[in-house]
């Protein structure tokens, strides 16, 4: 009897058409583009500026490009999961919105909350899911509006983030070769202090005091982060690979969370991989949190072939963190290019 197993057959994006320039930064904050481009690596983001548009749109417009690429039947779609950070609204979940923008009439739709992690995590579940027979797709979205919560009064924070969106199509396979074949995912609950948002939940929630103490931005002490990113991400790919049999040298692909060019630089010499095998966009589109891997495939789709040995690996609030390996699943340069 043949193995169920899932793979993704296809990616879709999305990013604002508005670039934040680290000069247009410079006028804002006490920065330049060397500061910010050697301590992060980051030249310009994206940023959604029009009024009243949240993750949802980024994560349909995403959707919508994902589905036309594939060709796949809405009406076949079994679920669609999205990853985010800052959702539409505290309730209903932003992939109920993202479903019925989209017309999707037999699937469920669920939100998941692990920081920049997320899409690790929602492909895991996805994966899981269709393992177990009763799925058969799933739309993965990590969709985030990272500026809805970034204080551009504070020069070390401001400068990292981007708003952006990202989508894989998770499809049930047979095939023997291809898919997804493991994960070790893993949090460590004691990064609370060191990275997070003060206020807007149930334990402080919104006055006016919290707003004009600027407590609904991101919150991080970076040496921290940085020291527990590097470590986590490192020792977590060098995991997968153990327990897969796999040396560095068999790894085609590392895909890693886009959170400082500093960070995936030092994951790629814990783990003993050479940099010109992790992909890399923190460049143009900065740290757009969960969205950042999906983002990353999405860039470089046409340099993936069917069989690659691709591994994931994230870290953000939490601390989550983990890493995943996965073989392609199809030739991406055959997919014409509609981005």
């Amino acid at each position: 009897m043949s193995t169920i197993n899932a793979v993704i057959t296809g990616v879709g994006g999305y990013v604002p058409d508005y670039v934040l320039t680290n000069e247009e930064l410079s006028r804002m904050v006490d920065t330049s583009d060397e500061w910010i481009t050697t301590r992060v690596g980051i030249k310009e983001r994206r940023i959604l500026k029009e009024e009243g548009l949240g993750s949802s749109y980024m994560a349909r417009k995403a959707a919508k490009q994902l589905l036309q690429k594939t060709g796949v039947d809405p009406d076949s779609i079994d679920a669609l999961i999205v990853s985010t950070t800052t959702p539409d609204y505290m309730f209903p979940s932003t992939a109920s919105i993202v479903l019925g923008k989209l017309g999707l009439k037999n699937a469920h739709a669920f939100d998941m909350s692990c920081a920049c992690c997320g899409f690790l995590y929602a492909l895991d579940t996805a994966s899981g899911l269709i393992q177990s027979g009763r799925y058969k797709k799933i739309i993965v979205i990590s969709a985030e509006k990272m500026s809805s919560i970034t204080d551009y009064t504070d020069r070390q924070t401001c400068v990292l983030f981007g708003d952006g969106a990202g989508a894989v199509l998770v499809e049930a396979t047979e095939e023997e070769g291809i898919g997804y074949q493991d994960s070790f995912l893993r949090t460590d609950g004691k990064g609370l202090p060191f990275l997070h948002q003060k206020a807007g939940g149930s334990v402080c929630p919104p006055s006016h005091f919290t707003i004009d103490h600027h407590l609904h931005y991101v919150y991080q002490e970076g040496r921290n982060v940085f020291r527990h990113a590097v470590t986590d991400m490192g020792d977590d790919i060098a995991e997968v690979l153990q327990r897969n049999s796999l040396q560095a040298e068999d790894v085609d692909w590392v895909v890693p969370h886009e959170a400082n060019l500093r960070i995936i630089e030092a994951v790629a010499k814990r783990a003993e991989i050479p940099l010109d095998k992790v992909m890399i966009n923190i460049d143009h589109y900065g740290n757009t949190s969960s969205a950042t891997i999906p983002l990353a495939l999405w860039d470089n789709e046409a340099k993936l072939k069917k069989g690659d040995n691709v591994i994931l690996t994230a870290f953000g609030a939490g601390f989550v963190h983990g890493a995943s390996f996965i073989k392609w699943g199809y030739d991406g340069a055959s997919v014409s290019e509609n981005k």
